[in-house]
C-alpha cells in the first residue's frame, strides 16, 4: 500500500511580524552603537594641537594695544599769502633747528608790494621834512614880529618913564604924556597877543608833525608786514624737532592759509595706543602701561582717553618720560601694553581660540595619561593679554587643548590623542 506525503507549508520569517520587529530593534541598536562608537573615535595628533596647564596665582590684566609715538609738541606751517613752491629743502624725517628753510616760495606780488610801501614811505618822510622846515621859517616869523612889537613896547616904556619926570616939571604937556601911556599899553597888549600867538603856533606845529610821524609810523608798519611776508616765502621750521610731514611739491600753487609742513618735537613725546572697544572701559588715567618699540621698553601712564570710537577701538594717550631711549622717534610704530588690574589668586590659562571674555566656552580636557581628551563647559573672566581668568570649569593643573579645533564637528564630545 503505498504512503500518501503530506507537504506542510511554512510561513517565511520575513512575514512573521513579531520576527521583523525584533530583526528592525536589533538594527536600531547597532546603529546606535556604530554612532556613539563613531563619535568617540575622533582622534588628533598631538603634534598638530597646542595644550596649556592651568594656573593659579596673581594675575595681572593686560590690555594690548598698538599704535604710534607721536609729539606732544607739534606746530603746523602754513602760507600766509599765495605763493609758487619755488625750491623744497628739506624732506619728511630731518632733524630741524629754529631757522632751518624747509622750502622756499615765490610771489612776484609781494616784491612789487614791497616797492610800493617803501616809496611810499619815503615820500611821506619827506613830506614831514618840508612841514618842519615850512614850520621853522613861520616860528622865525612869529619870533621876529614879537621882538619888533617887544623892542616897540621897551621904547615906548622908556618914553612914559621920562615925560612922567617932565610932566611935572610943567616941560612936557599932560596930553602928551596921556598919548605915550596909551601908546605903551597897546604895545603891552600887542606883544601879549604875539606872545600868545607864537604859543599857539608852535603848538599848531607840534600836532602837525605828530600827524605826519604817525602817518610815517602806519606806513611803516606795513612796509614792516610787506616784507615779513616777502620773508616768510622762506620758510623756517620756527622751533627745533624733526619734520614730520611735508604737504607741498615743487612747482605746486598755493592759497593763503594752505597747509605747507609739520613740525613736531624730538624729545617731548607721547605714545598713541589703539585698543578695541569692549576693553576700553578697564582702563582709567593713571594706570601704568608698557611701550615696546621693538628695541626697547618705555613705561608710560595712561594720560587720556579718548571718547570717540573709530572702527571699534579707542584711542589712548600715553604719557612718556622725559629720558627716552635712542630707539623712540616720532611716527615710530609701537606696541603697548596697559596693566588695567591684577587679579589676587586667580586661577587662569592661556587664551585658547575662539573664546571671549566674561562668556561661556567649551574646551577639551585632557586625561592624566593625555591620550584622551573630554569637553567640558569653562566660564571665562577677564582676559588678561596672553591670559585669560576662569571662574569656574576647570581646576589647577589641568591641562586643556587651546588650539582651534573648529574644523571638528560640534557633536565630538571625545578626542582620542595619537603621539
Amino acid at each position: 500500500m503505498d504512503t500518501i506525503k503530506i507537504k506542510k507549508k511554512t510561513t517565511p520569517f520575513y512575514k512573521n511580524k513579531y520576527i521583523l520587529a525584533a530583526a528592525l530593534f536589533g538594527l536600531l541598536v547597532l546603529l546606535a552603537v556604530w554612532a556613539k562608537q563613531a563619535r568617540s573615535s575622533v582622534s588628533v595628533l598631538r603634534n598638530d594641537i597646542l595644550v596649556e596647564q592651568v594656573q593659579q596665582g596673581d594675575l595681572e590684566v593686560l590690555i594690548e594695544g598698538y599704535g604710534n609715538l607721536t609729539s606732544d609738541k607739534q606746530q603746523l606751517i602754513t602760507t600766509l599769502t599765495r605763493a609758487t613752491v619755488k625750491e623744497i629743502v628739506l624732506k619728511p624725517g630731518a632733524r630741524v633747528s629754529a631757522d632751518s628753510v624747509i622750502v622756499r616760495l615765490e610771489n612776484p606780488e609781494l616784491i612789487q608790494e614791497v616797492e610800493n610801501a617803501e616809496q611810499e614811505l619815503n615820500q611821506i618822510q619827506a613830506n614831514l621834512r618840508q612841514l618842519k622846515l615850512t614850520n621853522q621859517r613861520e616860528r622865525l616869523n612869529e619870533a621876529a614880529s614879537l621882538a619888533e612889537i617887544t623892542a616897540l613896547y621897551e621904547a615906548a616904556t622908556l618914553k612914559r618913564q621920562a615925560e612922567e619926570k617932565l610932566v611935572k616939571q610943567g616941560i612936557v604937556s599932560q596930553l602928551t604924556f596921556q598919548e605915550s601911556q596909551l601908546n605903551e599899553q597897546q604895545l603891552k597888549k600887542r606883544m601879549a597877543i604875539a606872545t600868545e600867538r607864537n604859543e599857539q603856533l608852535r603848538l599848531v606845529h607840534q600836532e602837525a608833525i605828530n600827524i605826519e610821524q604817525e602817518r610815517v609810523k602806519q606806513q611803516q608798519g606795513q612796509l614792516n608786514i610787506a616784507r615779513d611776508r616777502l620773508a616768510r616765502l622762506e620758510v623756517k621750521a620756527g622751533f627745533d624737532g624733526v619734520l614730520q610731514r611735508l604737504s607741498v611739491e615743487l612747482g605746486q600753487s598755493l592759497d593763503a592759509g594752505q597747509e605747507i609742513a609739520l613740525i613736531g618735537s624730538v624729545t617731548d613725546l607721547i605714545a598713541l595706543i589703539r585698543v578695541p572697544q569692549s576693553q576700553a572701559q578697564q582702563i582709567v588715567v593713571g594706570q601704568s602701561a608698557i611701550i615696546d618699540t621693538r628695541r626697547d621698553k618705555i613705561t608710560g601712564t595712561v594720560a587720556r582717553i579718548d571718547p570717540i570710537v573709530e572702527n571699534n577701538t579707542v584711542n589712548i594717550e600715553i604719557a612718556l618720560p622725559a629720558d627716552l631711549p635712542a630707539s623712540a622717534r616720532p611716527q615710530l610704530k609701537v606696541d603697548g601694553v596697559i596693566v588695567a588690574d591684577t587679579l589676587k589668586n586667580a586661577t587662569y590659562i592661556k587664551r585658547p581660540a575662539n573664546v571671549k571674555a566674561n562668556n561661556i566656552g567649551k574646551l577639551y580636557r585632557l586625561d592624566q595619561q593625555q591620550e584622551n581628551a573630554q569637553l567640558q563647559a569653562v566660564t571665562f573672566g577677564h582676559q588678561a593679554g596672553r591670559f585669560i581668568q576662569i571662574l569656574s570649569g576647570a581646576k589647577a593643573g589641568e591641562q586643556f587643548i587651546v588650539s582651534d579645533l573648529s574644523n571638528l564637528s560640534k557633536s565630538t564630545d571625545a578626542l582620542s590623542i595619537k603621539s
